[in-house]
């Protein structure tokens, strides 16, 4: 194991890894508690011992589709039943709901309706943060951002800065899956390429706004297909600096057109969280999202390089549609008492990360309290 022994004096250094490092440290030889320790290690010189969370909804407007993914169970045909469109009555009331229930964050996500105007979209932005304007609007992914540049023909940079000027605060790091082509093309075959997700990213990098990455691992990929999507990651926050977390998901087969692949166990989603904490040196944040993950798992990777749970996340259907068993929501205190369990200290966070203190029905974001690179 002298190549571990290596990367751990790297580590020790501060030095960054190299793709062949993530690749030996995706091998089963690997033990996997090295690899956590490594991971919790840089964890801890980043985080401390803070445990995020925050206290968030979901809106998707809409599962009607135009892209087929063989991964995903959400979307929907117009005509078929299980298709819907919400109004703007359903959503601002959604928002209302939100704001009763404390939430600092709304998460909006949805399909790609092939009949709805980007105008459609962009007013949604607009009545949400007209009406409830503290609740910071974390949307659309770079997969939507690219089919609103099809749909208008505008370039994505004025886009983007007409939907920041109507009351967009972040983006999510959703639709990046897996940015190799020998993947790529077979699980979302007609969706934004990797060039297109990571060109959206930097633009809105460079108007400011904040936002996630993500990767969709134990479906079809193989350790080097997920090392090179990190590394893609790296290379762009080296650029812009405006990554704030990186999200793995694992993938849910249920209702997919891969439903015959097991979903990843356990012990892939601990050693894809260590790594990814271990190659992404300069991205701050690593999230256990536990919808995806089970909430015990999530738990056991707050010591695996994860230093944030997610939030609250009421009415998330596009993971549970593929099979997560997971609550609908949790409670605050649920929240607090996994992370404490886990030998943390939780810390409410808003989607930017200054630490958010309440007092009755009232919340107001502090200082900061994210740390390191």
């Amino acid at each position: 194991m002298n190549q571990l022994a290596s990367i751990r004096d790297k580590v020790l250094a501060g030095e960054r890894l190299s793709f062949d490092d993530g690749l030996f440290l995706f091998s089963p030889e690997v033990p996997l508690n090295d690899v956590g320790q490594l991971a919790n290690l840089v964890r801890e010189r980043k985080n401390g011992n803070f445990a995020y969370y925050n206290i968030n909804t979901h809106l998707n407007p809409t599962n009607v589709c135009v892209y087929r993914c063989t991964f995903c169970a959400f979307r929907s045909d117009l005509r078929d039943p299980k298709g819907y469109l919400m109004s703007d009555e359903q959503i601002l009331q959604r928002g209302r709901e939100a704001v009763e229930a404390g939430c600092t964050e709304m998460h909006i996500v949805g399909g790609l309706h092939h009949q709805m105007k980007f105008e459609w979209y962009l007013k949604i932005i607009q009545l949400l943060h007209e009406a409830y304007p503290r609740l910071h609007l974390k949307g659309w992914t770079a997969v939507e951002i690219n089919w609103f540049e099809h749909l208008t023909k505008r370039p994505v940079r004025e886009l983007l800065q007409e939907l920041i000027d109507a009351g967009l605060g972040s983006m999510p790091g959703g639709g990046a899956e897996i940015f190799h082509p020998e993947v790529r093309d077979r699980i979302c075959e007609h969706k934004a390429g990797a060039q297109s997700w990571l060109d959206i990213h930097r633009t809105a990098h460079e108007l400011g706004l904040r936002t996630n990455c993500t990767m969709l691992y134990g479906h079809i990929e193989e350790p080097y297909h997920r090392v090179d999507h990190l590394i893609r990651l790296r290379e762009l926050q080296d650029e812009t600096g405006g990554f704030q977390t990186f999200i793995p998901l694992a993938f849910h087969p249920d209702n997919t057109g891969l439903s015959h692949i097991a979903k990843p166990s356990a012990l892939l989603d601990l050693r894809t969280m260590a790594v990814s904490r271990l190659m992404l040196d300069n991205v701050p944040h690593i999230k256990a999202y536990w919808i995806m993950l089970g909430i015990g798992t999530a738990q056991t990777a707050l010591s695996y390089g994860a230093d944030d749970l997610d939030g609250t996340v009421r009415h998330e259907l596009i993971y549970h549609d593929a099979g997560a068993e997971t609550p609908q929501v949790l409670s605050v205190d649920d929240i607090r008492r996994l992370i404490e369990e886990a030998g943390r200290e939780p810390v409410e966070r808003d989607t930017l990360y200054h630490r958010v203190a309440r007092q009755g029905d009232q919340w107001q974001a502090a200082e900061a309290v994210a740390v390191g690179a």
